[in-house]
């Protein structure tokens, strides 16, 4: 007769659904229980079975995100954090990729309730209504968005926005402007936040390569003497905009991005960026999921960002 979870439970002196943690989600489990459980286990020689574990605990073992841009290397970076907690947990990942859409988000998170515990939402666009609606439909945590009433990860985006203005000083700029991301992003109001009225705004522009060539032209005609981009792939269109013209960095111009993305490093004049912790941010989102998931309260956690001095800034001119 096959070993099954109400036999561990016994043997263990514990709960179904505390053997279900400490094999699902062992984070939430004490250490010396999950051992315990974990030695009953290979006593008995017990193999779980995901459709039984389902039945009895009322969950599939899949959880879902969803992210507004895959081609931003930002959100694959969040997605290899989800998958990396989750595949530690025994639990599979659905992704979806919502096109910067607010509908098509609200549609997929919908369309995968059924199939998931819980979705992840990264820098979502929706309305607060519409999420705090969806938070009823299926377990929800946020990153870099908040929501009253809906746990999130939230990256200091503030914080790093000021370490990059301080560094911009130091080095003696007193003019510099801010390329700004989307008007609506919690993560741009965050960083204007950060600048504390110490840069010029500029605009609302595309979050991308092309929006950071657009911002770059506008900027040159302020005169000043340092551009802070949103993000990198926005200073990385800034750095093409001012090579073509004929402007040097940081020479004449010094530029500067946010989240540090792979390519951040690797052009040329190597980009001063500001670390952010994304794939840690995964992480966290799946932690608090699983916390929510054994009926814990909604929580939000803050993570630490850090300025990434390189070439593309220098003293002023």
């Amino acid at each position: 007769m096959a070993v099954t979870i109400r036999d561990v439970a016994r043997q263990a002196q514990v709960s179904v659904s505390t053997v279900s943690r400490a094999l699902s989600a062992p984070g939430l489990v004490k250490e010396a229980t999950r051992r315990r459980v974990l030695d009953v286990v290979q006593g008995l020689g017990y193999q779980p079975n995901r459709a039984a574990r389902s039945l009895i605990t009322g969950r599939t073992g899949n959880l879902g995100i969803v992210v507004p841009d895959l081609e931003n290397p930002f959100f694959p970076a969040v997605l290899r954090g989800v998958q990396t907690r989750a595949g530690e947990a025994g639990t599979s990942v659905f992704f979806c990729d919502s096109r910067e859409d607010p509908l098509t988000e609200a549609e997929l998170v919908r369309t995968m309730a059924p199939q998931v515990d819980g979705v992840v939402l990264c820098a979502s666009l929706m309305s607060d209504e519409q999420i705090a609606e969806l938070a009823g439909v299926t377990p929800l945590v946020l990153i870099n968005r908040i929501v009253p009433g809906v746990s999130s990860v939230l990256m200091d985006s503030a914080s790093g926005m000021d370490q990059v203005v301080t560094h911009l000083e130091s080095l003696g700029h007193q003019h510099y402007v801010y390329l700004g991301g989307p008007a609506a992003v919690w993560s741009n109001n965050r960083r204007t936040q950060g600048l504390a009225g110490r840069a010029q705004l500029l605009g609302s522009f595309e979050p991308n390569f092309a929006g950071g060539v657009t911002a770059a032209e506008q900027a040159l005609r302020t005169g000043a003497t340092a551009f802070i981009a949103y993000n990198d792939l926005m200073a990385l269109g800034a750095l093409s905009h001012l090579a073509a013209v004929g402007v040097g960095v940081p020479q004449q111009v010094s530029v500067t991005g946010f989240d540090d993305i792979l390519y951040a490093a690797m052009c040329s004049p190597a980009l001063t960026t500001v670390t952010m912790p994304t794939e840690e941010g995964g992480k966290v989102a799946v932690d608090l999921l699983a916390a929510l998931l054994d009926g814990g309260p909604a929580e939000h956690r803050e993570l630490p960002t850090t300025l990434v001095a390189r070439a593309s800034t220098g003293e002023a001119g």
